[in-house]
């Protein structure tokens, strides 16, 4: 019975072509203004650790000086060298990462090719296992060599191409600002989106191409990027060791709510005991925030994205209203042919079925379309200027939910006027015949 029904939609969409072809285009065009957006809106709000979000947390201690301070005032988003050493050397979590970024110069091996700046990230040894970092080949570094300061380094996949061809090159050197680092290990296609972990050089910015241990990057004083605010009196560097300067971001790795509480209190000890130092001068606080935590206090998703997404699907609702209008004009128009059928022997049950079939159908031509529609406006996101365009693509949940919600719209469209056609009297209808 539902391929007769399939047929009869068939029908009547050949008998009034242009009202048809109105109806697609109406739905398509709700479809793809809300499927452009909310795919835009699903790439940026996405979990970018799936599954270990919860157990990684940002730390944040109130190392401030007490001048301005308003009991409830958030902590600085980032740590002084001095602490995020001591957190690193006291190792209270499973696994811990003090980090920043940097420029490197890189110089390619052979006569006559020029040297070129890369972004780089200068951390721990833990930043890869906390982080699961797949790897092409190798591994990264070890506690070990991050205490003797090595020079040792992690590359990206796409430098290792770019320099070595994509060659296993674990063992060989990479020269980094006139200095040559063994590499240990080389990533594999790895970009977290958000780029959660340091915030500071943008929210959807690339992955960096070279790792190196942060100890040897300040042994070799290679400086850093990104933000950093500085109280009192800085002497020197800004970045040495008791410098007041909060300039690093420091993740851990806690799995338990119960590592969760001792960590706090261990913050909460630490900050204690830098108060009576003369350090610290607000009243301790620690602040631990896990990814999609972060993500939020730091309004990562811009608050735009979230305004259009909510308008496209009022604009959805005003195309399903005009879709609505339409189909009940159809209705109105077969009335004589729903009344023949009804006299018949055909229930109202059928009547329905078989108007909510002619919806569905027409959900699904009007999904392909509004497919087509999505991707050209996809095509128009990665064209602008944003910092996230590149990201925007339509992967395959997308897809699904594209057809999803234009059959689902057009099924919504389509109750009043199966309800309506169920309602036609079939003596009425033959006897104005």
């Amino acid at each position: 019975m539902l391929g007769y029904y399939f047929e009869l939609a068939l029908r009547s969409f050949r008998r009034s072509p242009g009202l048809t072809a109105l109806m697609l285009l109406t739905l398509a065009m709700g479809v793809a203004a809300c499927m452009t957006t909310l795919t835009v809106f699903h790439v940026l709000s996405a979990d970018p650790v799936p599954g270990k979000s919860d157990k990684l947390f940002y730390v944040q201690l109130d190392s401030q000086p007490l001048r301005g301070f308003k009991p409830g005032d958030e902590p600085a988003d980032q740590l002084t060298r001095f602490d995020a050493e001591a957190l690193l050397r006291d190792a209270k979590g499973v696994h811990q990462a003090v980090m920043t970024a940097g420029n490197v110069a890189i110089t390619p091996e052979g006569q006559g090719k020029a040297s070129f700046f890369s972004q780089g990230r200068f951390t721990s040894a833990d930043f890869f296992a906390m982080f699961d970092t797949p790897f092409q080949y190798g591994s990264g570094w070890s506690k070990t060599e991050d205490e003797a300061k090595d020079r040792v380094a992690v590359i990206t996949r796409s430098l290792n191409d770019e320099l070595f061809g994509g060659a296993n090159s674990v063992g060989k050197n990479i020269r980094l600002r006139g200095k040559d680092f063994r590499i240990v290990g080389v990533l594999d296609h790895w970009q977290p989106v958000p780029h959660f972990y340091d915030l500071t050089i943008g929210s959807f910015g690339e992955l960096e191409k070279v790792f190196i241990p942060f100890s040897t990057s300040q042994e070799l004083r290679f400086g850093a990027m990104g933000s950093m605010w500085c109280w009192g009196n800085v002497t020197g560097d800004p970045r040495g060791v008791n410098a007041p300067c909060g300039w690093l971001q420091y993740w851990v790795q806690l799995d338990t709510p119960a590592q969760v509480s001792a960590y706090h209190d261990y913050l909460m000890n630490y900050s204690d005991r830098q108060r009576e130092a003369g350090r610290f001068e607000r009243p301790s606080r620690a602040v631990l925030s896990d990814v999609m935590s972060w993500l939020r206090k730091k309004q990562v998703v811009p608050d735009d994205i979230s305004l259009q997404l909510w308008l496209a699907f009022g604009f959805l609702a005003v195309c399903l209203t005009n879709t609505v209008g339409l189909l009940l004009a159809k209705c109105l128009r077969r009335s004589g042919d729903i009344g023949v059928r009804r006299a018949l022997g055909a229930s109202r049950r059928e009547i329905f079925k078989q108007f909510l079939v002619e919806a569905g159908s027409l959900g699904l031509v009007g999904g392909l379309l509004g497919l087509g529609l999505t991707l050209l406006g996809l095509w128009g996101v990665r064209h602008g200027g944003s910092q996230y365009a590149r990201l925007i693509e339509l992967d395959l949940p997308m897809l699904a939910t594209t057809l999803g919600l234009a059959l689902l719209a057009s099924l919504i469209a389509g109750l009043l006027p199966a309800w309506r056609a169920c309602q036609v009297m079939p003596a009425i209808q033959l006897k104005t015949q």
